[in-house]
């Protein structure tokens, strides 16, 4: 399996194109813009385009779907019906999708968006906008917050620490690294934060 990382400037996005030697066939993750350089990956490897999956549907993760599909005929699936209307695989829950000689794990992680999906090929898992290095996705109020990190605590930090995570933005990362080090996911108590001591009378 190779993946080639390509970067939206339009939305400072990661796209990804995930390429299996063996059957030459090959999926995207996220075309948030398509470039000639991805069209390059597919065509100089002579790689059939077999699915695209979506993360979630904010425009800079799925703006290049439109050109992808002018020029290929790939299965779509999606936690949203509206990223490619009828023609969107509708994934809900968790499952797995086998594909382009590829088994997709998918996991429903809902938060930053109602319809976040994560996908795991291999020891890969492509996280969307859920979390990236030091941080979390945003959140629109204190409920999805909750709901967001508990998702990511139950479902991306119970995967082995070398698991490799591939974000909707910034740089690779890992698990062991992010529960060390992802501010946003440390939960600090009032009393080691604040500890007041008692003031001398003297």
């Amino acid at each position: 399996m190779k993946i080639y990382f390509h970067l939206n400037l339009g939305g400072f996005s990661n796209c990804y194109v995930v390429a299996n030697e063996k059957c030459k066939e090959a999926i995207i993750i996220d075309p948030g813009q398509i470039t000639e350089k991805i069209i390059d990956n597919i065509e100089s490897g002579s790689y059939k385009l077999s699915g695209v999956f979506i993360t979630h549907n904010h425009g800079s993760h799925v703006h290049g779907l439109r050109t992808l599909r002018k020029i290929y005929t790939p299965k779509i699936y999606a936690a949203d019906w509206e990223v490619a209307g009828n023609d969107t695989n509708v994934i809900t829950g968790d499952g797995k999708v086998r594909i382009a000689g590829l088994t997709v794990r998918y996991m429903a992680l809902p938060g930053h968006t109602a319809d976040s999906m994560v996908y795991k090929i291999g020891n890969v898992l492509f996280t969307g906008d859920t979390i990236s290095a030091g941080k979390i996705g945003t959140t629109n109020s204190s409920y999805s917050d909750f709901i967001l990190r508990n998702n990511i605590d139950r479902k991306i930090f119970s995967q082995q620490d070398a698991t490799v995570l591939m974000p909707g933005h910034g740089p690779p990362t890992c698990v062991g690294a992010e529960k060390l080090y992802n501010l946003d996911m440390v939960q600090i108590t009032e009393k080691d934060e604040f500890s007041e001591t008692p003031l001398s009378d003297e």
